[in-house]
C-alpha cells in the first residue's frame, strides 16, 4: 500500500518530546524519512526506537537550535545527501518568564527570541533552496493565539511578542514563495495540549482534560502533504479551520 508521504524528506525541530515528537512519529508512519532535531540525545534515541518500530528510519540531529552555524551546516548536509527538503516543521519553542515587561531580564528576552524567532529565520535561510527544489515544499510553523488574539494576556508579553514575530516570518516567506515556487507555508495554533509548556502556564489545570500531542499530530501532518495548497494562513487546529490574518480595523 502506498503511503501518503512515501519518500518525502521531513525536518522536525524540538522532536524529542511533546508535539514535535508526536509529529515526527506520525510523519514516519505516513512514509516520510524524518530528520529529527533536538538538544536531548536520549530523547532522540527513544524517538528513533519508536520510528524503527514502525519499520521506518530517521536521521538524528542532536543540536541546540540556537547554534546558528550548526543550522547552516545542517542545510548543507541535507543538500549533500538528498538535494532537497520536502517538509520543514518548526516546532521548537520556549515559554520564557511569565513577568511584567518592565521586570524582564534582557538575557531572558534574548534567549526566547533566539529560540522562537531567530532560529526559525535561520532555518528558513538555510533550507530555502532545498524547499524550492521539492515538487511540493511544505513549511509548518507552530505558533500561538498569544501572538495575534485581540486581547493579549498580561505578563506573557515575551512569549506573545515572539509568536507575533514568528507569524510575520511565516507570512512573509509565504508571500515571497507563493508565485515563485511550489513552497507553501502554514502557521498552526494547536490550542491547549497536554505538554510541559502548558503545565508551566497552568500548573493547576487537570492535564487529563486536554488532548495529547498524539491526538493532534495527524491534523498537523496533513498540512505537510502535497495535497495541502493553502499558504500564508493560520490553521486553527481545535476548530479544524483555516483563518486569514486580518489587518487592524
Amino acid at each position: 500500500m502506498s503511503l501518503a508521504l512515501e519518500n518525502r524528506i521531513a525536518l522536525v525541530t524540538g522532536a524529542s518530546r511533546g508535539i514535535g515528537r508526536a509529529v515526527a512519529v506520525e510523519l514516519a508512519r505516513q512514509g516520510a524519512h524524518v530528520i529529527a532535531l533536538a538538544r536531548t540525545q536520549g530523547g532522540l534515541e527513544a524517538l528513533d526506537d519508536e520510528i524503527r518500530g514502525l519499520g521506518r528510519e530517521a536521521t538524528l540531529v542532536p543540536c541546540d537550535i540556537t547554534d546558528f552555524d550548526a543550522l547552516d551546516r545542517l542545510g548543507a548536509a541535507i543538500y549533500e545527501r538528498w538535494k532537497k527538503l520536502d517538509i520543514f516543521v518548526g516546532n521548537a519553542g520556549m515559554l520564557g518568564a511569565i513577568s511584567p515587561l518592565p521586570h524582564l531580564d534582557p538575557k531572558e528576552w534574548d534567549k526566547v527570541m533566539a529560540v522562537n524567532v531567530t532560529a526559525n529565520y535561520r532555518l528558513i535561510r538555510s533550507l530555502d533552496p532545498l524547499l524550492r527544489a521539492s515538487d511540493a515544499g511544505r513549511v509548518v510553523l507552530l505558533t500561538s493565539g498569544a501572538g495575534h488574539k485581540a486581547d493579549l494576556s498580561p505578563y506573557r508579553g515575551l512569549y506573545a511578542t515572539s509568536k507575533a514575530a514568528l507569524d510575520a516570518i511565516g507570512r512573509t516567506y509565504a508571500a515571497e514563495t507563493k508565485t515563485t515556487s511550489n513552497v507553501r507555508v502554514t502557521l498552526v495554533t494547536p490550542g491547549y495540549v497536554r505538554t510541559r509548556m502548558r503545565a508551566q502556564v497552568m500548573p493547576g489545570e487537570d492535564p487529563m482534560t486536554l488532548p495529547t500531542p498524539e491526538d493532534i499530530a495527524p491534523q498537523i501532518v496533513k498540512l505537510c502533504a502535497p495535497s495541502w495548497t493553502e499558504t500564508g494562513v493560520l490553521y486553527d487546529l481545535p476548530a479544524d479551520a483555516v483563518r486569514r490574518f486580518q489587518g487592524p480595523v
